[in-house]
């Protein structure tokens, strides 16, 4: 199983328009960050993205991705869903609906924003998707991943991360590879911390170095990463108030890192 990152920027990305601060006039390609999103590929080449934001499209371009099994919604956020409209080759490829998967509070913005999608129609090109709510987060299966979602807050909005474990070829877990993705959250309650240990990675969002409002900041995301003890650490969704890759990943614990676009992990 493996993670790529498509995007590890915030709402405005990096460079934020008409910004002239040091990170957004960076050469560095690594202080360039598309809207948050990441591909998980297991061992039999499913695809599971998860967050489809508004640059979906370029990502998908970039990384040639031809199918995709599922997507796995975090919140409704545009930065985060902004790209539905996008699926529509998917769908014609492989001949079926996209199954994606969120919690009611997602799933009802989803349907409001984006009624021309879900209302009853029949005008042809239009995506075709099927809602699946998780925010009892029971486990589920997408080929031999279980997903597992996990709960917390991004202020006053109940938001899901996911933890994913992927399992043998019999159903059985072997040596299980696991993998958890939080984004957007500044608040876990320990019971929810508990789904996060025993990871050989834990991605996690980490704003900017100072606190925010709704998003952990880089101390509050190195509390969690301590709580739950995983075998590496990647943070995602920063601003360009970070600062510039090279500075602050440098000065990281061990095995925690800053990712950037375009990274690829094997778990």
């Amino acid at each position: 199983m493996h993670i790529t990152f498509l995007g590890t920027g915030t709402s405005q990305g990096v460079p934020v328009i008409a910004c002239r601060c040091k990170v957004c006039l960076s050469h560095e390609q690594r202080d360039k960050r598309l809207r948050t999103s990441a591909l998980i590929t297991d061992n039999d080449g499913n695809n599971i993205l998860i967050d489809i934001g508004p640059d979906f499209r370029m990502q998908m371009l970039t990384h040639n991705v031809q199918h995709l099994e599922a997507i796995l919604v975090t919140h409704a956020h545009r930065d985060h869903v902004g790209g539905i409209d996008d699926i529509r080759p998917f769908n014609w490829v492989q001949k079926q609906n996209m199954d994606i998967y969120a919690n009611r509070q997602a799933l009802d913005t989803l349907r409001h924003d984006y009624h021309y999608i879900f209302d009853y129609h029949q005008y042809p090109g239009l995506p075709e998707a099927t809602l699946h709510d998780v925010g009892d987060c029971r486990q589920f299966c997408i080929g031999r991943v279980v997903v597992t979602p996990v709960k917390g807050m991004h202020k006053d909005l109940p938001v899901l991360g996911f933890r994913l474990d992927e399992t043998g070829k019999d159903g059985v877990s072997r040596e299980t590879k696991s993998l958890a993705y939080i984004t957007d959250m500044n608040h876990i309650e320990p019971q929810e911390i508990d789904k996060l240990k025993g990871l050989d990675l834990l991605v996690i969002n980490a704003v900017r170095k100072e606190k925010h409002f709704s998003h952990f900041c880089l101390g509050e995301a190195l509390d969690v990463i301590s709580q739950c003890k995983p075998k590496r650490s990647f943070l995602t969704h920063m601003s360009h108030e970070m600062g510039l890759h090279n500075e602050v990943d440098s000065m990281l614990p061990e095995n925690v890192h800053l990712a950037y676009d375009n990274l690829k992990i094997t778990v």
